[in-house]
């Protein structure tokens, strides 16, 4: 692994103001009792400053992988971080004055503000794009960390793009037929308004859909499948199979298609209103199928590979 001396400095000076900022939105959640939303209201830059220290921090190492255009990598890492800060400081400046940052058109100003990070989120998603391209296309040795990664970035990419859905009207919004004049378009639950009865930690809807689940899980696939691999590897001594290139890389694939029916489940879970710790039987039946291919996938991985065909096998996976 490269050192972190040689990670993105913009991305990595952008997790360190973000760490900074965990630490004051906890400062908040202690001594600032106001409540927004039915959250407390430092819990949104909390969360979302957590978030970004991750997501930036992974982008910051992904980008040392680059075998080809570090130049434009290194301006589309510079845009996140950017994009990012502009939108972090929206919402804490939101926070600072009592108002919604989310979803507000209550006054022009909140509308303008709103507008601004609508449109950060954009250029931050296509920065990352750019980022998936350009690791699409990188030599990287190792191919089970190569598809992790790529899948990752890609799998994040998605999970991102439900932040789109969020911001247009509900269809009670829709039916009040008053949207050039309403405080508040869009919103983060489906089926029942924002700032019902929800989950510890996450704040998520216990009443109805909530879109932030399928865009959290999403966007944390940048993070987890590398970090799957990197547990395979530390693994190996104690498990020898997962010495051979090749299980590692078959797992990968497992993992990947696992963690993208994840993400589809809990999204079709939230565009039906149903609340994550109250699935139906057509959620608990598709979570089953899930589970089931990832076992079977897991063995048919695991399974050694008969000495008549392992020369075979190694000559088709060297030429994939």
């Amino acid at each position: 692994m490269s050192s972190w001396r040689s990670w993105h400095r913009p991305l990595v000076l952008f997790a360190a103001a973000m760490a900074v900022m965990a630490v004051v939105s906890g400062v908040g959640l202690l001594v600032d009792d106001r409540v927004l939303a039915g959250s407390a209201i430092w819990f949104k830059p909390f969360k979302f400053a957590v978030s970004f220290v991750v997501y930036a921090l992974a982008l910051a190492w992904m980008l040392t992988l680059l075998t080809r255009g570090r130049r434009t990598g290194w301006v589309a890492g510079t845009v996140v971080a950017l994009s990012g800060l502009v939108e972090m400081a929206i919402i804490t400046g939101q926070v600072i004055r009592g108002r919604r940052s989310h979803f507000n058109h209550a006054t022009p100003f909140d509308e303008r503000l709103f507008t601004v990070m609508g449109a950060t989120v954009v250029i931050l998603w296509t920065g990352t794009l750019v980022i998936a391209i350009l690791l699409l296309r990188a030599r990287i040795a190792d191919r089970a960390a190569a598809l992790a990664i790529r899948s990752g970035v890609l799998i994040a990419l998605v999970g991102a793009g439900f932040g789109f859905l969020m911001t247009q009207p509900t269809p009670g919004q829709r039916a009040a037929g008053n949207l050039d004049t309403a405080d508040v378009v869009g919103a983060h639950s489906v089926g029942v308004p924002d700032g019902g009865p929800s989950m510890p930690l996450t704040g998520w809807s216990t009443t109805g859909g909530d879109l932030r689940i399928p865009h959290f899980v999403g966007m944390h696939a940048l993070q987890l499948l590398p970090l799957f691999v990197f547990a395979l590897a530390a693994s190996a001594p104690r498990l020898p199979r997962l010495g051979d290139p090749r299980v590692r890389l078959r797992l990968v694939r497992v993992a990947s298609g696992a963690y993208a029916a994840i993400v589809a489940l809990v999204a079709w879970q939230a565009l039906r209103g149903q609340p994550l710790v109250h699935p139906d039987g057509a959620t608990l039946g598709a979570a089953a199928t899930v589970l089931a291919a990832t076992a079977a996938g897991t063995y048919a991985a695991l399974r050694p590979i008969p000495l008549s065909r392992k020369a075979d096998a190694e000559k088709k996976e060297l030429a994939a």
